[in-house]
């Protein structure tokens, strides 16, 4: 299996996970537990950040082009209603 493919299912099985640990940690009612479970997020993220810049080194992944202060003010808008 070639180095890009590897990392690219890597990456989105964090990000699947990522989405997962949202929806537990938004459930669960024993606050060590949601802890636990954001700590554990947290360390995924990092990790997802991390691989997420080799794999750009690497051009394995394009990131999107940056928006503009405009498109920025648009979705801030949406959000601040």
């Amino acid at each position: 299996m070639q180095e890009k493919v590897m990392v690219n299912d890597v990456l989105s099985m964090i990000n699947s996970s990522l989405t997962g640990y949202a929806n537990v940690i938004a459930q669960c009612a024993d606050p060590n537990l949601r802890q636990t479970i954001t700590q554990i997020r947290n360390a995924d993220e990092q990790f997802q950040y991390q691989l997420y810049k080799v794999a750009e080194q690497k051009g394995f992944y394009k990131p999107a082009e940056q928006a503009s202060p405009q498109e920025i003010q648009q979705v801030q808008a949406l959000f601040m209603q």
